[in-house]
């Protein structure tokens, strides 16, 4: 345990700060679970949102959040794909 006052008041900051930390990075790890499950528009930028806070304040190195975003992305990509695919086989069949 520190001894020192200022050495004290850090402890207490850092404390703090690992909370708030910790509640940020749970958050990233829920929405991007959310989002590779569900593959909605919608939770995908939920999760870039947090993932982007989370580099802001260091929490995740940017390539690292560079990568999830890419695979994120992908997973939107190929929703929007099927859901075009299967629009156009609707279309085809009323001719």
């Amino acid at each position: 345990m520190p001894v020192i006052k200022s050495a004290k008041k850090k402890l207490r900051q850092d404390k703090r700060r690992e909370k708030v930390n910790n509640l940020l990075r749970e958050a990233v790890r829920d929405a991007v679970r959310e989002a590779e499950k569900k593959k909605t528009v919608e939770k995908v930028k939920k999760a870039v949102k947090l993932i982007d806070k989370a580099v802001k304040k260091r929490l995740l190195h940017k390539n690292k959040a560079a990568r999830i975003k890419s695979k994120l992305s992908k997973l939107v990509k190929s929703v929007k794909t099927t859901v075009k695919s299967t629009a156009k086989k609707k279309t085809a069949r009323k001719k």
